[in-house]
């Protein structure tokens, strides 16, 4: 089993979408061509990335990586370029940046759509002429490195909206390479939980477990927005929580029993062409000719990036279901149904949005219409119960009470049952 393991590819797939990415990366393994990677989040664009490179004749330098959104925009500039010392107040020594440490191999510039606009000029610059300027520095340097970029957003409505160079986008545009979300691929899903499993198992030292044919159609005909990261991690909690080894259905995460159906084990596909994985700058795209250009859709119509939407009976359903368990809860005898009824449902909705607005509390709370929601520092001030649990009442804007109740031992996103102290009242 773990010799299965070890010999696995580093990219798994036998859908033919993902077909279409292996034979693109194929075709581009003598190239040192630039690639734009598009795809929704976990879809595993940096595993591609490095495919890239280790099938590529920069295969014995570096493979350097640097995601352009989780650097400070004052900082991103030395990341990339270096600074000579004494450039800004702190820089006590000459650095090297990210182009000089990719140096003969490939520099791989994740989430390139959330890139601060006034540095894309200076990245444009490298691109076209291949000379740069460390920070503070006044001798050209030649950059010897191939690019790879990637992002989840769809840059044409962002050069349309402003936001993104129009002349940057098509430099990074040459080959573009489109990743498919699971719920494209859902014949993968068996695929990729055993290797999961067993990669956990091996991680943790422990004997691999296994789904049983029902969880595994069970598994299958969910949404997993979060694609192949959430799967990933799907399989890390079953192999921490599940009481046995084999796993069934009722061994999984309460929040995702009940947003599969157990009849159907694969989801009703779409009916829309498949895209092409591969696309040259000008909507040329790379899936038949051995790599000589078809023409297809114009700019516009090229691959974009779709929003995560839950299946037709799931989003048709769910009050079914709210029903159904609220039904169970009234003849179990249990008291405070539509409290605890209103707690689940608020608790989903609330972690939803901190998830759509990517941890802006003041944004989420704003189109959530409800009041601030607190950042977990700020939990320390609140008062605590005997359990170590931390409450805060949040009012709603024109409610006459506060009656929202946020509960953070370890996230301050969960909803809680008891009451907060009126101290703790965010008006």
């Amino acid at each position: 089993m773990e010799d299965r393991l070890v010999d696995a590819p580093e990219i798994l797939g036998q859908a033919p979408a993902m077909q279409d990415v292996f034979r693109a990366i194929g075709r581009l393994s003598q190239s040192n061509v630039t690639v734009m990677i598009t795809g929704e989040s976990g879809t595993g664009k940096e595993l591609v990335a490095q495919a890239l490179h280790k099938h590529s004749p920069r295969a014995n330098g570096p493979f350097i990586a640097l995601n352009t959104a989780a650097i400070p925009k004052d900082l991103l500039e030395s990341e990339l370029f270096g600074h000579e010392r004494g450039a800004f107040t702190g820089a006590q020594t000459m650095r090297r940046g990210r182009f000089e440490q990719a140096e003969g191999g490939t520099l791989f510039l994740d989430e390139i759509g959330d890139m601060p606009f006034d540095l894309q000029t200076r990245l444009l610059r490298v691109l076209s002429d291949g000379n740069f300027y460390r920070v503070g520095g006044h001798n050209p340097l030649r950059a010897n490195v191939r690019v790879i970029a990637a992002t989840h957003q769809n840059l044409e409505l962002r050069v349309k909206e402003g936001l993104f160079r129009e002349d940057l986008f098509h430099r990074l545009n040459v080959i573009r390479l489109r990743l498919p979300p699971l719920r494209e691929r859902p014949e993968d899903i068996t695929l990729l939980a055993r290797h999961f499993l067993q990669k956990s198992a091996k991680e943790l030292g422990v004997e691999p477990k296994r789904m049983s044919d029902e969880a595994l159609a069970y598994v299958s005909t969910l949404p997993f927005p979060g694609n192949v990261r959430q799967l990933e991690n799907l399989c890390n909690w079953l192999t921490v929580m599940a009481p046995a080894q084999t796993i069934e259905v009722k061994d999984l995460p309460r929040e995702m029993i009940g947003t599969g159906s157990a009849e159907s084990a694969r989801p009703v596909p779409r009916a829309e062409p498949r895209q092409p994985a591969a696309e040259f700058d000008g909507g040329h795209d790379l899936s038949d000719y051995g790599g000589l250009a078809m023409p297809v859709a114009e700019a516009e119509t090229m691959t974009t990036v779709r929003p995560v939407t839950a299946s037709a009976s799931v989003a048709a359903g769910w009050e079914h279901l709210l029903a159904g368990e609220a039904r169970a809860m009234l003849e179990s005898g249990q008291p405070e149904v539509m409290d605890a009824l209103t707690r689940r449902f608020e608790k989903a909705v609330l972690e939803a949005a901190l998830g759509v607005t990517r941890g802006r509390r003041v944004e989420a709370a704003t189109r959530l219409g409800i009041g601030r929601i607190p950042s977990r520092a700020s939990c320390r001030s609140w008062d605590s119960t005997e359990s170590g649990s931390w409450f805060l009442s949040v009012k709603r804007p024109g409610s006459p009470r506060p009656f929202h109740y946020l509960r953070a031992a370890s996230n301050c996103a969960a909803i809680s049952a008891k009451p907060s102290p009126p101290l703790a009242s965010v008006t």
